[in-house]
């Protein structure tokens, strides 16, 4: 019997788990089980005959004991920093470039005393089979032939002397020690790095060595698992036989095992097949799905997840035919998720997502996709955020060929494509995720509560564990070499850096707040190293850190002493939008809205958004729903008389989401539907929920309804929703045109409280915003700096955004001399009440008119403004 889900076949197989050897035949690759794909359809089938393995008890543990176990000697993460891999000459035949870092020195006089220990080198000794047939071997995805491919050089440069920082942030020089010293252990870890690795850009390929690697005589698999006592590798290929494939292990806690090809020379593995580690560890024998497997599986009925040898024939692996776009001045984000972008109550495909999606980002102006929940989650309500399998792609959308041909039509389309990467924690899962896969609770991990986010219910990398730096570096740079994604959104960086992970902490902006003992240095470290690895080897690459504390030096590079990110989200403008809705209209400061969007470190950079998925999610409210509500529901069809609430909501939405892109950053990013004022919430299926104390917390009968976008609201041309999406595309495609949100001239000329107005210029553009509720303004006069002559390129009133037109987008606005708000010129204009207007200086025409000239031919300004009635939403609500 088969069973289809996105785009698989899977076999329904009888739930028998026996243990015994007796149980299982032995003979290996009795099983046929494979994926067919079809190279120019996106179908993918899996199909099997039935074996008594079953898949549901695959992941059981049986206690060896009733005592409680602990790995030997291991405390606190079972591999240390001293738990090196082999040295640079056996780990790959790659060209590459390693730079000498010893010469490097700080260039302080203050030098930092770091205790250190004489590191080991070690290696991933290989067994007899796999020497006597020494053949390079590729990493799955990659094409299995042994002739040198000729592969540009790449390189990551050497630590600097990490000072600059002070130049830049004179402050941080009260903080000298802890930031040298922290400076001083990344570069003990790029020294180490070097010595036993071969450098930073062969230490993150270790998917070159660990998990399955191909060559021309057959696989290899290993797996770290020091907490293990035996393990074997089990699967559809030898019938689930435990004693078929026993691997061996080194002193490094390193278990490998080499499958020879058959006879006709097929590989030992057929792709496609399911496979698992079976390892008998101090907690009991154990089933586990491989840590560097590219593809896993949940056929329909079952549990846990499979994992699946993915290696397709050479003929039927997707090729990439378009380069990656060069990274813009301004990042335009559109977050995205896969699984619920159908207007159909679905769990949608890579496939359709490429077909349908993409190209909608690309008319509404963005230059960049962001997608959450690629890495593999087993709880499709974690958003992603809780993963399982690292390196594979979420098969509930589809294969990995799938992802790279949606990949590649982005890139067609010059759109870059970032991944919500998740490095912050992990799931706890022990069946099909990391948490006890080797038995011990201290493998990946920090051992005990030091180990688990007590909010997240989820376990927390040991980021001193040369083991894990090592699975981490590799994972990140998989993506960006496996499949061309152009960067990263990291999350939950602020759970990283801190070991309180930022819970029930409020950050002031206070140095000692980020410089202390509360500071994780391992992860600060971990996260230079990996800034430092993709920056060097993809200098087009854009990393992105969700941090909520504001950690200085975050944006600035690693030579100079900084994180390394390119960018942070500015998470402080959602949240001030938020706790303004909740105010009256009249309550509105301007001061503290332009404090808010600015408050930011000076040369480094940030996304700002309005709002994010964060606020679409059930329990929260989107913007629109704050300010519609349930008029929402009856009022947006433009056949229906509007209401004050209505008109309100529409006005201010588009106003906030300027302001913020105007202000708020050198990046912008949107979450989709967010930009028509999608309706409702996001609520993904689930059921009830029954807590310790007996509470039920009520599910949605696992409907998908409220798991979707209803992108066919924003196409309605006869409903108010299509106003607001042109709205927003109209202004992605200012930014297109002008770049303001990356000029370097910005001025905010004017915050007037009682005329609630804020003026400010960006580039050659002038921002004209009133948030009054009632009041219009004629002859309303503001600064500019360039003299000229200024036109409407953008009004929030125009009727196709839903406005109602009283501009005269036809009247020109000439600059007259004399200062005027600590400008040196200004115009006048009308400004009618919550409205966003922003003039462009018309090149070529710079010339300043007399102070008696008459503005744009009209005797007054008031003869600019289209003569319409006042409407009776625009009145206080």
């Amino acid at each position: 019997m088969l069973y289809s889900v996105s785009g698989l076949r899977l076999p329904c197989v009888t739930s028998v788990y026996r243990f015994s050897q007796s149980s299982f035949n032995g003979a290996r690759r009795s099983i046929s089980f494979s994926i067919l794909l079809k190279k120019d359809q996106f179908s993918r089938k899996i199909f099997a005959q039935k074996s008594s393995y079953d898949s549901d008890s695959s992941s059981l543990i049986v206690p060896a004991s009733e005592k409680v176990l602990v790995s030997g000697g291991q405390g606190d993460g079972s591999s240390s920093l001293t738990d090196k891999l082999e040295s640079p000459s056996s780990i790959s035949d790659d060209p590459q470039v390693i730079h000498d870092v010893d010469s490097e020195e700080m260039e302080d006089d203050e030098k930092v005393e770091v205790e250190g220990q004489e590191f080991v080198p070690s290696a991933l000794a290989s067994n007899d089979e796999e020497a006597r047939a020494e053949k390079p071997s590729v990493p799955l995805h990659r094409k299995a032939n042994t002739e040198k491919s000729e592969a540009k050089p790449r390189s990551i440069p050497p630590p600097g002397a990490g000072q600059k920082i002070y130049e830049i942030d004179p402050t941080l020089l009260g903080f000298r020690e802890h930031i040298d010293y922290r400076y001083a252990q990344y570069k003990r870890m790029r020294e180490e790095i070097d010595k036993y690795e071969g450098g930073l850009e062969v230490f993150s390929r270790g998917y070159e060595k660990l998990g399955f690697t191909r060559s021309e005589t057959g696989i290899s698999y290993r797996e770290w698992a020091p907490g293990a006592k035996s393990a074997a590798l089990i699967g559809d290929f030898n019938n689930w036989n435990p004693n078929a494939d026993i691997m061996s292990q080194n002193e490094f806690g390193v278990w490998e095992v080499f499958l020879p090809n058959e006879a006709d020379g097929s590989p030992p593995i057929p792709h496609g097949s399911r496979l698992k580690i079976r390892m008998e560890t101090p907690s009991g024998i154990k089933d586990s799905i491989p840590a560097w497997i590219k593809f896993s599986v949940q056929a329909p009925g079952e549990i846990p997840y499979n994992g699946i040898y993915y290696d397709p024939p050479e003929e039927e692996k997707y090729v990439f035919k378009h380069p990656q776009p060069k990274r813009p001045n301004s990042l335009r984000i559109y977050e995205s998720h896969v699984g619920m972008s159908s207007t159909e109550p679905i769990i949608n495909t890579y496939a359709n997502f490429r077909d349908d999606v993409l190209p909608r980002i690309k008319r509404l102006g963005y230059n960049a996709v962001q997608i959450m929940a690629i890495q593999e989650h087993s709880y499709y309500a974690s958003f992603g955020y809780h993963v399982t399998n690292f390196f594979a792609p979420s098969s509930r959308f589809g294969t990995p060929d799938d992802l790279k041909s949606l990949i590649d039509r982005a890139h067609e389309l010059g759109l870059l494509v970032l991944m919500d990467i998740v490095h912050s924690h992990a799931s706890n899962n022990v069946l099909d995720g990391l948490n006890m896969f080797d038995g011990t609770d201290a493998h990946y991990f920090h051992s005990g509560s030091k180990g688990h986010h007590w909010l997240w219910d989820s376990r927390l990398f040991n980021y001193g564990s040369w083991e894990v730096l090592r699975f981490l570096l590799s994972n990140a740079r998989w993506w960006l070499e496996e499949y061309k994604f152009d960067g990263f959104r990291f999350d939950g960086v602020t759970s990283m850096m801190y070991t309180h992970h930022g819970l029930q902490v409020a950050f002031t902006g206070n140095y000692n707040e980020y410089f202390g003992y509360a500071t994780d240095i391992e992860a600060v470290v971990y996260l230079m190293l990996v800034n430092d690895m993709i920056h060097g080897l993809y200098p087009d690459a854009v990393t992105i850190g969700e941090d909520v504390s504001g950690m200085p030096t975050f944006c600035l590079p690693v030579q100079d002493g900084g994180l390394g990110f390119d960018y942070r989200l500015h998470m402080a403008v959602a949240d001030k939008w938020i706790e303004l809705l909740k105010k009256r209209d009249e309550d509105w400061k301007m001061g503290d809205i332009i404090h808010t969007l600015t408050n930011r470190r000076w040369l480094e950079k940030c996304v700002a958004y309005a709002e994010s998925h964060d606020q679409a999610l059930v329990g929260d409210k989107t913007l629109a729903f704050w300010l519609m509500d349930k008029d929402m529901y009856d009022f947006m069809a433009l056949d229906r008389p509007s209401t004050p609430l209505i008109d309100r909501g529409i006005a201010l939405h588009k106003m906030i989401r300027l302001i913020t892109m105007g202000l708020g950053g050198e990046g912008y990013l949107n979450f989709m539907g967010n930009e028509f004022g999608h309706p409702e919430w996001i609520d993904f299926p689930r059921g009830d929920q029954r807590l310790p104390n007996g509470t039920v917390i009520p599910g949605n009968n696992f409907s998908y309804d409220k798991c979707r976008r209803r992108f066919d609201l924003g196409d309605a041309d006869y409903l108010r929703y299509n106003g607001m999406q042109e709205f927003d595309r109209g202004m992605q495609h200012l930014e297109a045109k002008y770049d303001f949100m990356t000029s370097e001239h910005q001025y905010i000329s004017r915050k007037d409280e009682g005329d609630m107005m804020i003026v400010f210029e960006r580039g050659n553009l002038v921002f004209v915003f009133n948030f009054h509720w009632n009041n219009s303004y004629f002859d309303y006069r503001v600064g500019c700096l360039k003299p000229g002559k200024y036109k409407i390129v953008l009004d929030s009133d125009d009727p196709l955004f839903g406005g109602f037109n009283r501009l005269n987008h036809n009247a020109e606005y000439f600059s007259t001399e004399g200062w005027y708000d600590d400008r040196p010129r200004s115009f006048l204009v009308y400004s009618p009440s919550r409205t966003a207007v922003v003039y462009a200086l018309v090149e070529g025409e710079q010339k300043a008119v007399d102070k008696s000239e008459p503005v744009e031919n009209f005797e007054t300004v008031e003869e600019a403004a289209e003569p319409v009635e006042e409407a009776e939403s625009l009145e206080k609500s």
